[in-house]
């Protein structure tokens, strides 16, 4: 008689599956508001469109991942900061255009599903998610055998928020003489990190336990800090003016940057207006010690550093010599360096 061979037998649990989901269901319902129109488990999540409040709404989408990070959650047995990672990425994408997020969805893949650890990097990303005033409105759990090693998972997000056409930021204004400011990051964000990964572990000889006096904590903890939203910090400024008549709608934010892969090079100029640059003044702002660590260790140039890492930047301001002090006084965020005439290039000094 022949073997009836199920799912299973493939290497497919649907039971864990369904336990993963039910774990889901209750972190994205936290996240729900009056806009949320479908559970968890619909074949497509809805959302209501209607934005009254708004002359001319625009959609802002935005995809991302969060790379080799994943490999620190992976040693570590941490997942539940990961989640947040990739939210907090994602709404800084968007935030740049001067949106707000609306809602959030998660790709989550792996060989074997273990539905704690699913539901840790869901945590995550609920928590973020309730941070940021957007909902987690659904996603996919794939379970593949035999396409990633064991332990292993990817992850990506996708996410959708809006902004009245009047305030979108996209520096075109931007022009010489305005000013740099740069937000503080809270590590290496979630870029670089298959460099940070060599440096310490082949180049230094450090396991992700090992503690480092210079960062005042272990390597995995130094490299597992949460990729920071700068949503609160940004948002605020986002319905301010420079000028006291509501009538002229002088935005006090001329263009946003988030420093993420590609650090200050290549982020930068994707904001720049035909005919400038930008100077950095290195020494405007405290470098985290693991950015001058990972050089040392590596001899890495000054070109590499600034291509790779955010070095302790992690959202850049374009705006007005005017309107830095105006910014400066609602926010901590030194500044960093100067609009000049040029080719939409960086320019270390």
């Amino acid at each position: 008689m022949t073997q009836s061979i199920s799912y299973a037998d493939a290497g497919v649990s649907i039971d864990n599956a369904n336990r993963a989901v039910a774990k889901i269901r209750e972190y994205a319902r936290s996240t729900f508001n009056e806009r949320t129109l479908t559970e968890i488990g619909s074949f497509g999540g809805m959302f209501a469109g209607a934005f009254p409040d708004m002359a001319e709404p625009i959609l802002v989408a935005s995809a991302d991942g969060v790379g080799t990070k994943l490999k620190l959650a992976f040693e570590t047995g941490i997942h539940n900061t990961v989640g947040a990672d990739l939210v907090n990425h994602c709404v800084n994408d968007i935030l740049v255009q001067g949106a707000r997020p609306l809602f959030f969805l998660d790709y989550f893949a792996t060989g074997k599903l273990e539905p704690d650890v699913t539901a840790s990097v869901v945590e995550g990303m609920a928590r973020a998610c309730r941070e940021n005033g957007c909902v987690l409105l659904g996603g996919e759990t794939a379970e593949m055998p035999d396409f990633y090693p064991p332990g292993e998972y990817d992850l990506a997000g996708f996410i959708v928020g809006v902004v009245d056409k009047a305030k979108v930021i996209d520096g075109k204004s931007i022009e010489p003489g305005d000013v740099v400011l740069g937000l503080p990051s809270n590590g290496l964000q979630t870029n670089g990190y298959s460099l940070a990964r060599k440096l310490f572990f082949e180049v230094g000889g450090y396991t992700a336990d090992s503690h480092i006096d210079e960062l005042g904590c272990t390597v995995g903890e130094a490299l597992l800090a949460t990729h920071q939203s700068f949503l609160p910090q940004i948002g605020p400024l986002l319905d301010r003016t420079a000028d006291a008549d509501e009538s002229v709608r002088l935005p006090l934010i001329k263009g946003l940057a988030h420093i993420t892969g590609g650090g200050f090079l290549e982020n930068i100029p994707r904001i720049l207006p035909e005919g400038v640059s930008v100077e950095i003044d290195r020494g405007s702002w405290p470098e985290p010690p693991v950015f001058g660590l990972m050089q040392r260790l590596g001899n890495v140039s000054d070109h590499e550093m600034f291509r790779t890492f955010n070095m302790g930047i992690g959202m850049a301001v374009v705006c007005s010599q005017a309107n830095a002090e105006i910014i400066k006084s609602e926010i901590a965020c030194p500044e960093i360096g100067t609009v000049t005439s040029g080719a939409k290039e960086v320019i270390l000094k």
